[in-house]
């Protein structure tokens, strides 16, 4: 499964690229990018501009109800039957590109000084670079995630 989200979804993209699913976005998108996008590469719209989902051209797309994102999340999982595609923490949440395992040694002098002697399990993101390791926030959004694997279809 693969989306392509509009310009007021940028939060829902971050926590749907979070739990390893492909999203497409850009928080300039305007709705003919987002349409042609959504052809091209076969990609279901998300968004909360009902119009976009009105063209004609448009094939798949959902309109995202809520306002809260643990609840727009929750929507997409559940409409796209999404629970056993999970993989967290597999993309980046900066541009979507699947992460890579990266040695310590090799990445050491972008860390923090706190954080080379915690951590010795890292991942890179082979366009943007960022660097993501299990820091502080890790347990609370792996809890977040473990809950959403087990809500109801």
């Amino acid at each position: 499964p693969k989306f392509v989200a509009d310009v007021h979804l940028g939060r829902l993209t971050r926590y749907l690229r979070m739990m390893g699913i492909d999203v497409s976005y850009k928080n300039n998108f305007n709705d003919d990018e987002i349409v042609q996008l959504s052809l091209k590469e076969r990609r279901a719209i998300l968004t909360k501009d009902r119009g976009i989902l009105k063209r004609n051209e448009v094939t798949h797309g959902y309109w995202i109800r809520s306002t809260k994102v643990q609840v727009q999340v929750k929507e997409v999982l559940k409409r796209f039957d999404l629970q056993k595609e999970i993989k967290e923490f597999s993309r980046c949440i900066e541009c979507n590109e699947l992460l890579l395992q990266v040695e310590k040694e090799r990445i050491i002098k972008q860390l923090p000084p706190k954080v080379v002697k915690a951590q010795n399990e890292f991942y890179e993101c082979p366009s943007c670079k960022k660097i993501y390791w299990k820091g502080s926030h890790y347990q609370r959004m792996l809890t977040f995630i473990q809950t959403l694997k087990n809500i109801e279809h």
